[in-house]
């Protein structure tokens, strides 16, 4: 699963950079920054127009790439696995605790005042003056 992140990581990077990069060189309305690069010549490999849709179809295609990767990351860092069911495949049974007031023994009178205050220390709110 490491692995996989990690080659979806490479992938949205790559393609955030080829984005970029084809942004930059497109031709704008008014600076022409692709002209500066050398593809504003009208005798280029792709034409006078050709550059144009090459480049902004390249730029859709790295796009959708890098959209895709981040929908790919999301999921998988949303992705939580389950738990063990042990050794043997059934799940463990699960042991609800007796209450604390019903484990407190029975207070004799000779006992009392050595009782009394284990016995407001296990039952909190009993000290509380009012």
């Amino acid at each position: 699963m490491l692995y996989l992140k990690t080659l979806i990581i490479v992938v949205q990077i790559l393609s955030a950079l080829g984005v970029i990069g084809l942004v930059l060189l497109q031709h704008g309305k008014g600076a022409d920054m692709g002209a500066a690069f050398g593809s504003g010549a009208s005798g280029s490999l792709f034409g006078a127009s050709g550059s144009a849709n090459f480049l902004s179809r390249t730029t859709a295609a790295l796009a959708t790439v890098f959209f895709v990767s981040t929908l790919a990351l999301t999921y998988l860092g949303s992705y939580h696995s389950k738990p063990s069911a042990g050794l043997l495949g059934a799940a463990a049974p699960v042991v609800a605790s007796a209450p604390v007031a019903a484990s407190v023994p029975a207070v004799s009178a000779a006992s009392a005042p050595a009782a009394a205050p284990a016995a407001a220390a296990s039952n909190p709110g009993n000290d509380v003056p009012k």
